[in-house]
């Protein structure tokens, strides 16, 4: 969207505006990056993008709280919940292993 705000409508031309900026992307990711929502970037070329678009990360990054609880559902219960019960983890020390042979 904030391509698009910018009157760059066709990801060739923000792959061409990269690449003057020293970002050279290839045509499979850019199109990733243009049609999907990644899930990794690199912060070097957040701030490439950044500065070709004139804008700041938190104008292209948006949190997703939903998300990330759903991956860790009982992280989320517990932070929620309080003092609640804990599982016990108990420690094993070591492999159980044989004896070296005489």
């Amino acid at each position: 969207m904030t391509a698009a705000e910018r009157g760059i409508w066709k990801s060739t031309e923000m792959r061409r505006r990269l690449a003057g900026a020293g970002l050279d992307i290839s045509a499979g990711k850019m199109s990733a990056l243009w049609t999907t929502t990644p899930t990794s970037i690199r912060l070097d070329d957040l701030d490439v993008i950044c500065a070709v678009l004139e804008c700041a990360p938190t104008d292209l990054l948006i949190c997703e709280p939903d998300a990330v609880a759903a991956r860790h559902p009982t992280k989320a219960v517990e932070a929620t919940a309080g003092s609640g019960p804990r599982s016990t983890v108990t420690p094993r020390l070591g492999r159980n292993r044989s004896t070296p042979p005489a």
